[in-house]
């Protein structure tokens, strides 16, 4: 398609200083709930507890004391120094120093982006949301996606259908079902799975061995398995996103398939999700008095502690290694462009788009390089530094070539480039072309392994030439590391 000329003139009026940013593999940025900013290795997580965990005989919760469980016992030793089900979580995190832990209290709404809430996801690095019994609504769905796709780390607790604790007509199968279809930012199965209306009365579920994933092999320690005491299960759709990966099955499952996954990781964006099928896995059986509690964290049949605390730092990328599709610590400032602006990428001209001329692939904006029909090269590049301490490194990027050129030639192109700190070019990664077109995105991944305790930067340059026009649209870049 032949973009406008206004958005031409626009475009070639905006030019860029020379910005650099080398990014580090230390917590991001953003002011903690609390008065003192927490360490650098300090990792931020938020549990939920608007959506009504605690109806009926449920106590999902770190402690009584919310937003901040430390009001309660500043220095916990034992789960029952934090009262609730969930409080040997939090203590167990608590206690490695290397976290700060908060609750959204009920009454308050899930947001984000409203950086003067101090409570905003915007200030944590993971958000758990322990079997919730009341629907998010619109706009909260909105601000889990958007948390994710810039980088955050969701994790999902379902339970078994017909769990609707405080009889609204919502069981969280229902709930998380309508999180993942109706969200309105990416409604066509992100995450690649789906929730099952199943209630399966007991299991063992099983692992799958694999001694690089850091899920289940973690800081927590190893796991081997669940428990499973009526909950249900997830069907995988790796067509919709390659990264989807089951990490413990049922008994009578085929590991290999796709249908009985009990513990499934996945990425959205440069960020990472977790969902785990029952919420007997957490249950501490200790909390508030009158609730009927079953201790699953201990059970001897499975490793459920083990699997909650190493998704937990995986999540908030404090794991280290891999889970998923290889996914690892992000090192790309503003990954899928949703800032609305370029920085901290480099651009010859405004690049970063939103609109339905070239939309975005997730979220509402993408970079649309070139698409003129004239001689014209549009740059986009960002600067990082790879940590000598990583054992890999992968690029990643999705993208959507359209063009008006017709026949056999190559005559528009888009160099994938990396540059070391002079501005020389180090290799050419990739070359496409109006020959590339397709109808969609194409994700393209390459492995930066050579350049591992190097500083790069990552450059696309799409080059037109002067008749009919070629659009190279980026979206969801990912580089990253383990």
């Amino acid at each position: 398609m032949q973009r406008p000329l206004f958005r031409r003139a626009r475009r070639t009026l905006i030019w860029f200083a020379a910005l650099v940013l080398t990014v580090s593999v230390s917590a991001p940025a953003g002011a903690a709930p609390r008065t003192a900013a927490p360490a650098a290795t300090t990792h931020r997580i938020l549990f939920d507890n608007t959506k009504a965990e605690t109806a009926g005989n449920a106590d999902w919760i770190i402690s009584t004391s919310q937003p901040d469980p430390l009001q309660q016992d500043a220095s916990p030793q034992a789960e029952t120094d934090w009262t609730g089900a969930l409080s040997s979580w939090g203590v167990a995190l608590q206690k490695t120093g290397q976290y700060t832990l908060d609750t959204l209290p009920a009454g308050n709404t899930i947001t984000y982006g409203n950086t003067s809430s101090a409570l905003d996801l915007s200030h944590f690095d993971a958000f758990v949301l322990p079997e919730p019994n009341v629907p998010l609504t619109a706009a909260e769905k909105t601000a889990v996606m958007r948390f994710v796709q810039n980088g955050g780390g969701l994790f999902l607790i379902s339970d078994h259908t017909g769990s609707d604790r405080n009889n609204d007509g919502w069981d969280s199968p229902k709930i998380l079902n309508d999180l993942l279809t109706n969200n309105g930012v990416d409604d066509t199965d992100p995450f690649g799975f789906s929730i099952d209306s199943l209630n399966i009365t007991t299991d063992d579920p099983v692992a799958i061995h694999d001694g690089s994933n850091s899920i289940l092999n973690g800081p927590f320690g190893t796991v081997t398995g669940s428990i499973l005491r009526n909950g249900t299960t997830f069907t995988l759709h790796p067509a919709d996103n390659p990264n989807v990966r089951g990490l413990v099955w049922l008994t009578s499952a085929n590991p290999s398939g796709t249908t009985g996954a009990f513990l499934v990781s996945s990425t959205f964006g440069s960020g990472r999700v977790a969902i785990w099928g029952d919420s007997s896995t957490i249950d501490d059986g200790t909390g508030q008095s009158g609730n009927t509690l079953y201790d699953g964290w201990n059970d001897p049949e499975g490793t459920d502690a083990a699997i909650a605390l190493n998704t937990t730092a995986w999540l908030a990328g404090s794991g280290g290694g891999t889970s998923g599709g290889g996914d690892g610590t992000q090192l790309l400032g503003n990954p899928g462009f949703e800032t609305g602006s370029a920085a901290p990428w480099t651009q010859t001209a405004n690049v970063v788009y939103s609109g339905t001329k070239e939309p975005a692939r997730s979220g509402s904006w993408d970079a649309w390089l070139d698409g003129y029909g004239t001689t014209t090269t549009d740059t986009l590049g960002q600067q990082v530094t790879i940590p000598a301490t990583a054992r890999s490194a992968t690029l990643s990027y999705w993208l959507h070539v359209d063009t008006a050129e017709t026949g056999t030639t190559a005559y528009d192109t888009l160099k994938v480039q990396l540059l070391n700190s002079s501005g020389a070019v180090l290799a050419t990664l990739a070359t496409y072309s109006n020959l590339d077109h397709v109808s969609g995105y194409v994700q393209h991944s390459v492995s930066l392994n050579a350049y591992v305790g190097q500083t790069v930067t990552v450059r696309f340059t799409g080059a037109e030439d002067y008749q009919k026009q070629t659009s190279f649209v980026l979206d969801d870049t990912a580089l990253t590391t383990s």
